[in-house]
């Protein structure tokens, strides 16, 4: 594996063998030293061309401690914002020695432009491309439901048969789709729920059940609830009457909440909008994973800087 920039062309046993990997990363957290020589000597650069504080600080984290150097580049205040191309920007960052770009761009498409318009040599981590995909998300997030289904020891294990609700908009988010595809092909089944007008066109070819009220896809008992955050910042249009109307149809509310199977677990790969997408009951609960989340982020960089930058110097060898 070169680069990972979708979720859509990992096949079952890559994925499993991904989160197998990251069940390694995490047990260095119970360390004394944390650290691990992996990719001494290796240079990890953060391209982001959009503001992130989760994604890079994770992405750091996990580079550090697999022992890289890492340089963290923001667009802002940099040639970028100069007018320089993506194209000179990473020719000039692989010039510094990077051995894998981690690359967050609002244009959908940029890290595959990246992998393979023949500028560079290095590995491509896709961090998020526009409203695309996210692939270390969904992978952070199936990481998480297996260990709360099949405990740490989940070595081998998929997600088979496990029932995943995902609620809110759709249409913008990258998240979702990165879920969608990882989560089918680990033998999940999805449900996504949105107002008609946060459907992206094309839907119904997903392997999904899709529905337009909540309510409806809380009643198959999920396993787990993921809400997404309804990204104001990508909106242009009015996709519905008012906060309000939204957060009373499609929101996860105290009521909803309360009336969930004791064991289904609350999802959501922040920042969170409390009161409109999800209640602070359901966000603070011991149901809640969102700080798991977080934690197993940093697991599943791990394993997939180390997968990509010392899995290809052990082809090449």
């Amino acid at each position: 594996m070169k680069h990972l920039l979708t979720t859509r062309e990992l096949d079952r046993a890559t994925a499993v063998r991904i989160l197998d990997v990251a069940e390694e990363m995490a047990a260095t957290a119970d360390r004394e030293v944390k650290k691990l020589p992996a990719l001494r000597g290796k240079t990890v650069v953060n391209l982001f061309f959009e503001d992130s504080t989760r994604t890079r600080l994770s992405f750091e984290s996990a580079a550090k401690r697999l022992s890289a150097d890492v340089i963290t580049f923001s667009a802002k205040g940099s040639s970028v914002s100069k007018g320089e191309s993506l194209k000179d920007t990473a020719q000039t960052l692989v010039a510094m020695g990077a051995d894998a770009i981690v690359v967050r761009h609002p244009a959908s498409g940029a890290a595959h432009r990246l992998a393979h318009a023949g500028w560079i040599d290095a590995s491509i981590v896709n961090a998020g491309d526009g409203t695309h995909e996210h692939p270390t998300q969904a992978l952070l997030d199936a990481f998480t439901l297996r260990r709360r289904i099949h405990g740490a020891d989940a070595r081998g294990q998929a997600l088979d048969g496990i029932r995943v609700v995902i609620v809110g908009d759709i249409l913008h988010s990258r998240v979702a789709r990165s879920n969608v595809w990882l989560l089918a092909t680990l033998g999940a089944e999805v449900h996504l729920v949105a107002p008609r007008t946060l459907q992206p066109a094309g839907i119904d070819e997903w392997p999904v059940t899709v529905h337009a009220l909540l309510d409806d896809a809380l009643a198959t008992e999920p396993h787990a609830v993921m809400m997404l955050r309804i990204q104001r910042e990508r909106m242009v249009d009015a996709y519905f009457p008012s906060e309000r109307e939204y957060g009373r149809i499609w929101g996860l509310t105290a009521e909803r909440f309360a009336a969930l199977p004791a064991d289904t677990m609350v999802m959501h790969p922040g920042p969170m909008n409390r009161g409109l997408e999800i209640a602070s009951v359901a966000a603070d609960s011991t149901r809640s994973t969102v700080l798991e989340q977080v934690t197993n982020g940093v697991s599943i960089r791990m394993a997939v800087l180390y997968l990509l930058v010392a899995g290809v110097e052990e082809e090449r060898a």
